[in-house]
């Protein structure tokens, strides 16, 4: 129990969970503890990490972990913190994203003691009359109940039927794998309570919740989210990882070494005490940097990559092994807003403008803060958008002689 609680917000009902692993002790018969996961974007982030490091702990405890993969809830998207309907997914597209999820979720658990299911698998063989009969087995008073749902309904906001059917879609993910554990965030815990409720109607004992806190994302404030563009993926390169570590908040330090790390009590209370004590925060940072950095990409990788930071940001140096890109033609007068989308160093035009509007792009060195700017590609240029990405100009003209 001291494993399991560790790093955790709560869990519901503890003194089941306490007769459970008594029972599974004495039987010599592993709990099956469930933690679904759908693929509305195709990378992991730190913020599921927390998570999947617990789903660790179990199997290191020698239970049974099931990852399930929600590419049939993904297509009706989970309402949770949404203030409007989310958009669909097709099957298609959340498969293609659960398959990295498999890959980048390996680096976390164990290869023993897993299985990793798609919750397709039985949720699309209901029927029209099985999913009749999963509705009548839950209120539309008990929904609104949701937190999510009763501001959209007091404020007038759209709610589909089918959102009402996520939770339980996802209640019948804990039937069909007869989950004794789930694991989930604090933003879950509506759907896992919904579980425990279904998983009874079916016959089931209820599953005990293991609710952890949430990461908060780079800017300290809002969840850890791609949408918000504040994740750390854990696929991310040991450059981007080591930089995007070095960019969070000095208040949120202690918070990333205790979920993003799982510290021991004794290191936290190094950290906090040396902060605590007037140390440089920028030290302890750097510290928690290369150590994220060793833990998904090794140890050389993480000295690597905090070079590359000081030459960077410390030394003020431009990269030498930075991507080099040739637009179709030379041009005298080029559109910088067309050069970062065509480079790939932004996703969009609107991305773009945003960007330069916000001063995060620099010619040169020079920083441009007019959207409008068209700059000569008669001659190579550097060019830099946001922190960390750089590309190499070399006008067609350059390269052919």
């Amino acid at each position: 129990m001291d494993v399991i609680r560790a790093g955790v917000n709560e869990i519901v009902p503890e003194d089941e969970l306490v007769r459970k692993l008594e029972h599974s002790a004495k039987k010599n018969v592993p709990l099956n503890v469930k933690l679904g996961a759908d693929p509305s974007r195709p990378d992991l982030h730190l913020g599921h990490a927390v998570v999947l490091r617990k789903l660790r702990h179990f199997q290191d405890l020698g239970h049974q972990a099931i990852l399930i993969i929600g590419d049939f809830t993904g297509m009706i998207g989970d309402p949770t913190g949404r203030s409007k309907t989310r958009p669909s997914l097709t099957l298609e597209e959340t498969r293609r994203n659960g398959q990295t999820y498999f890959e980048q979720a390996t680096t976390i658990l164990s290869g023993t003691r897993m299985k990793m299911m798609y919750n397709s698998e039985w949720l699309a063989r209901m029927s029209f009359v099985d999913v009749v009969y999963l509705a009548s087995k839950y209120t539309v008073a008990r929904m609104l109940e949701r937190d999510d749902f009763e501001k959209r309904y007091s404020a007038g906001e759209a709610i589909g039927v089918h959102e009402f059917l996520y939770p339980l879609a996802q209640a019948m993910d804990s039937v069909a794998v007869k989950a004794d554990i789930e694991l989930g965030g604090t933003d879950q815990k509506f759907n896992l309570l919904v579980a425990r409720e279904i998983q009874r109607e079916y016959g089931q004992d209820p599953q005990t919740l293991v609710i952890m806190p949430i990461l908060e994302g780079t800017g300290g404030r809002e969840k850890m989210s791609k949408s918000l563009d504040n994740y750390i993926a854990i696929s991310d390169s040991p450059e981007e990882m080591y930089g995007k570590t070095m960019s969070i908040p000095d208040t949120h330090i202690e918070r990333y070494f205790e979920l993003g790390l799982f510290a021991s009590k004794e290191e936290l209370m190094r950290v906090h005490e040396f902060l605590a004590r007037g140390g440089n925060p920028r030290d302890v940072k750097r510290e928690l940097a290369r150590r994220l950095v060793t833990l998904y990409s090794g140890s050389e990788k993480s000295i690597l990559a905090e070079k590359a930071f000081d030459e960077l940001f410390v030394n003020k140096h431009i990269p030498t092994d930075i991507p080099e890109w040739s637009p179709a033609q030379s041009a005298e007068d080029y559109a910088l807003t067309a050069l970062l989308t065509e480079s790939k160093l932004t996703a969009s035009g609107g991305e773009a403008r945003r960007l330069i509007e916000q001063g995060g792009v620099s010619v040169d060195g020079e920083k441009i803060t007019d959207a409008h700017k068209r700059i000569s590609l008669l001659q190579p240029v550097v060019v830099k958008a946001g922190k960390r990405k750089f590309v190499r100009i070399i006008p067609p003209s350059v390269i052919t002689h």
